[in-house]
């Protein structure tokens, strides 16, 4: 236990090290640089800032006092971020999950806490990546497309085992309901997932992929998932499109950059 609080203490000094020498670092490249979770990570810098040596702000930390201004793509990852991180508690102890090529639905995993948690995906971003102690992750398998994996394999596997919970991300969700993806034969993966689905259906989404109209116009596939589902969004999305889903029964949550607030309509 010594030996481990002393790698630990070794292993704060260096971030504290690197951080003011560069004046900023990413959480993303110090999980690379000390081969450790992104949630390791932010302990440490949670730990290092409660010492009043850092500042933290999403997605990294900075020297103390020095103000970091966020960029349109760091806000967007942000937003990722918290939702991912509001997604996780609906995972309880022993549950069984379906989670697609979505990176925000895959990085929800960071943030679970729950013991004996089964998860079967598609996501190749998943090679690799270290998950809490309690999570087990099984790839399908199937040809790889980007970084998901379809094709006939991957539905033979999914149809052959069930899941309580399914997580999903897309390229867009329009406001009479409908979902876009960028790789049309997701449709048909997602599609086999949700039927494979017991309990409950998510679909994470940041305010860039909520739009007004509909999804026929596009080149892309799009399909509509009947049934009830909710929507795990952020405060930026777009007012009408949300009000609408909810006129139709869908359930919406949106998250805030400064609290986590369920909106119901």
């Amino acid at each position: 236990m010594k030996r481990d609080r002393k790698s630990v203490d070794e292993r704060q000094n260096r971030i504290l090290q690197m951080i003011r020498e560069q004046g900023e670092v990413k959480v993303e490249d110090l999980a690379k640089t000390f081969d450790i979770s992104l949630m390791t990570v932010r302990r440490d810098l949670q730990y290092l800032e409660e010492q009043k040596l850092i500042s933290r702000f999403y997605g990294g930390a900075t020297v103390v006092n020095q103000r970091h201004v966020m960029t349109r793509e760091e806000e967007i990852s942000m937003y990722r971020d918290l939702i991912s991180k509001y997604a996780a508690q609906f995972v309880e102890d022993g549950d069984h999950l379906f989670i697609n090529g979505s990176r925000t639905a895959l990085n929800m995993l960071e943030y679970v806490e729950r013991q004996h948690v089964t998860v079967m995906t598609n996501n190749g971003w998943a090679v690799g990546k270290q998950f809490p102690k309690g999570v087990a992750v099984t790839l399908t398998g199937g040809e790889v497309r980007s970084h998901i994996m379809i094709g006939d394999y991957v539905m033979r596997n999914l149809l052959n085992i069930a899941a309580d919970k399914t997580f999903l991300g897309c390229a867009a969700v329009y406001e009479n309901g409908e979902f876009r993806y960028d790789i049309p034969t997701e449709i048909g993966i997602n599609e086999a997932m949700i039927t494979r689905t017991t309990k409950e259906l998510y679909i994470l989404a940041d305010h860039t992929k909520i739009m007004s109209g509909s999804a026929h116009q596009n080149e892309y596939g799009s399909c509509t998932y009947e049934g009830s589902w909710t929507l795990i969004t952020d405060e930026l999305a777009n007012a009408t499109t949300v009000e609408r889903l909810r006129q139709t029964g869908r359930r919406v949550i949106q998250v805030h950059a400064e609290r986590l607030e369920e909106e119901v309509g």
